[in-house]
């Protein structure tokens, strides 16, 4: 499945245009817009439930598509009996593949006006962004009359599956959409599988297990310290203002990513489980880079859980105030590698080499390989050289097991095709950084600013022996 993504005066952002790999890397310039990209990723992922074949609505019940237009049950019953008997001879026609355009007229028409609705992806951009209106997320430079302009593609091999696309030039968002008709649901050698077709729920029931779950997406933002060290108070100052009472006339709220980090947080249940691989990973972080266990605390029974750091043969553990900014910085990982990740989600993780010395961020290189090959999606934005340079080894590391070649060094590996990163600049459109043997997948200025540093250096030692060299002849 291919995920093309394309954004024009979006924030700070002139145009970029990216494909979605298992790890995406944005690198750049602070203030450049690599957090606006990523925070647009995540409200497309969320209004859409999935980056899937069609653009489902996250229910579990298809049946929403009926109910939905205000039909009763005994309506909806007659309906779904009318059409499913056309659909059924479709599908059960030998040789023939059971396609988009298929599907009872009903479902057609409110998939697609799902897709172009005005305000259910708008409403999500601004509680993403806790803006007000969409409009002021255009281009914030001062320059005038220009259009913002997202659009999302979802497409395998050279068939678009689905698209969709919002324009604005500051009188409120145009949004556009299309869904292609000749999308394969069910093509005719699984067909037979599935004669047995009596109910429409059936049906969707069918087609559905194409798809698997509805993934789901996650957002680590740069704040996660701040927010672990003080979820306690913020959790207990939110039940306050929780009344009439209490909330002010013009109150604070969260972007739409804090708030879901953070009620993930609040409602944490330990006894949720991710797969087998995925707690293995969030073990290994433990051991690897914090030398000790995360623990839940819960004073009593439904409390808000309460988060302590036990480090290796302690005999009590530490709150998160009292515990490094590296462990409080990387317990929302452990955490949700632990108990809500799941193989095919996205994880969306700001900087993850926060306040890590650059031996550990170079292990955080290792645990994203490790969440590539367990089938979690990641996005990470950024600023670290020792980080860049992991994910370029690990990428060599890739390219000699392609060839039979792979060193006993390392477990860990990424295949080329499977990481994509892009650098964001000040005014400029965003563009690939493709991987190079030699270079791996530095950037240029990291690049100039290391010879810069190198030859200031140099210049000063200078100055310093000359400096060292005319005392002597003084002295003389």
């Amino acid at each position: 499945m291919d995920v093309h993504i394309k954004a024009e005066n979006f924030g700070p952002i002139e145009k970029a245009e990216i494909d979605l790999r298992p790890l995406t890397v944005f690198v750049g310039e602070s203030n450049t817009g690599k957090t606006y990209l990523a925070a647009l990723i995540y409200a497309l992922h969320q209004h859409f439930g999935a980056f899937s074949q069609l653009p489902w609505p996250g229910s579990s019940s298809y049946l929403y598509f009926y109910g939905s237009l205000g039909a009763t049950q005994r309506q909806i019953e007659e309906l779904a009996r009318e059409e499913l008997s056309e659909v059924r001879e479709k599908l059960n026609t030998p040789g023939r593949p059971f396609k988009f355009s298929d599907l009872p007229q009903q479902i057609l028409t409110r998939l697609k006006a799902r897709l172009t609705d005005p305000e259910d992806f708008t409403d999500e951009l601004q509680r993403c962004f806790d803006l007000e209106s969409v409009s002021k997320l255009i281009r914030f430079t001062g320059i005038q009359g220009k259009k913002m302009k997202v659009s999302l593609r979802v497409s395998e091999g050279n068939q678009t599956w689905w698209d969709f696309e919002v324009r604005d030039t500051g009188a409120g968002p145009i949004i556009d959409g299309h869904i292609n008709p000749d999308i394969i649901l069910l093509d005719a050698k699984r067909k037979t599988e599935f004669r047995e077709i009596s109910d429409l729920e059936s049906l969707f029931r069918t087609l559905h297990v194409r798809w698997g779950r509805i993934e789901d997406s996650y957002y680590l933002p740069a704040a996660r310290s701040g927010i672990m060290q003080s979820h306690g108070a913020i959790a207990s100052a939110l039940i306050k203002r929780a009344t009439r009472i209490g909330l002010d006339r013009e109150a604070f709220v969260f972007s739409g990513m804090i708030a879901d980090f953070l009620e993930e947080i609040v409602e944490y249940s330990e006894y949720n489980s991710s797969s087998e691989e995925i707690e293995g990973i969030a073990k290994r972080l433990e051991d690897e880079l914090l030398g000790g266990e995360i623990g839940v605390n819960r004073p009593t029974p439904g409390a808000y859980p309460g988060f302590l750091y036990h480090p290796e043969q302690a005999k009590e553990g530490l709150r998160m105030s009292h515990a490094s900014a590296m462990i409080s910085e990387l317990t929302p990982l452990v955490l949700f590698l632990r108990s809500i990740v799941k193989p095919g989600d996205l994880l969306i993780i700001e900087e993850p080499e926060a306040h890590l010395h650059p031996g550990a961020q170079t292990k955080i290189a290792q645990t994203l390989a490790r969440l590539v090959r367990a089938g979690v999606r990641i996005i990470i934005t950024t600023h670290s050289n020792y980080l860049l340079q992991q994910i370029g080894n690990l990428v060599r590391e890739g390219e000699l097991r392609k060839q039979d070649e792979s060193t006993a060094e390392s477990e860990d590996w990424l295949e080329k095709e499977e990481v994509g990163a892009w650098w964001f600049h000040k005014d400029k459109p965003v563009t690939e950084l493709p991987f190079d043997l030699i270079e791996g997948i530095e950037p240029e200025d990291y690049l100039d600013i290391a010879e810069d540093l190198y030859n200031q250096s140099a210049g000063l030692q200078n100055r310093i022996e000359q400096t060292k060299e005319g005392d002597a002849i003084e002295s003389e």
